[in-house]
């Protein structure tokens, strides 16, 4: 019963803090290209930015990171063999990258909030689909393990990444056409 209740967590706080990782980059933009307003209304729309970005950070984001990967150690000491099928090594290796891309994600909230961010919103867009393509990366893993062969999941990434990038690269364009400046 309580590996049921650890599993209830773990899915209920991973799709808050994916929620929250998919949210904090769009903020990171409109932040960014709040730089070209004037220099009152970028001010107010800083300081705005600055408590909806520490909010959702420290409210929603961190804790429910942390209450994912404490559910998931539960699941994981009473379920110990778990750890020695290798789709669960992948995955712990792809979940170790999106705490990576979290920590780095607050350290660009840090750089925001002291106006030393060199980032453009196109690199910030581009920052935004790694969360993405890390989920699909985890969610696939837990749904095929070994039934389907690593090959095709690498490729299947390989081409979501692309078809990603292909889909910002469009919408920078459109944006041009309607004469915003990106």
């Amino acid at each position: 019963m309580v590996y049921l209740y650890a599993k209830s967590l773990h899915i209920i706080f991973m799709v808050c803090w994916m929620a929250a990782l998919f949210y904090m980059p769009r903020l990171f933009i409109y932040h960014v290209e709040a730089k070209r307003k004037t220099q009152a209304e970028y001010h107010v729309l800083h300081e705005q930015f600055k408590i909806m970005e520490r909010r959702l950070w420290w409210v929603i984001s961190t804790p429910a990171m942390y209450i994912t990967i404490i559910s998931a150690s539960v699941m994981l000491y009473l379920s110990p063999g778990l750890l020695l099928q290798s789709w669960m090594q992948l995955k712990l290796c792809f979940v170790g990258l999106l705490v990576f891309y979290h920590f780095k994600s607050q350290h660009i909230m840090f750089l925001l909030a002291n106006e030393r961010l060199k980032w453009t919103s196109n690199h910030l867009r581009l920052w935004n689909e790694v969360s993405t393509l890390l989920l699909f990366a985890i969610v696939f893993l837990v749904i095929f393990r070994t039934s389907i062969h690593w090959l095709y999941g690498l490729f299947g990434l390989i081409g979501l990444a692309i078809l990603l990038m292909v889909l910002i690269k469009l919408y920078k364009k459109y944006r041009q056409e309607k004469g915003e400046k990106v």
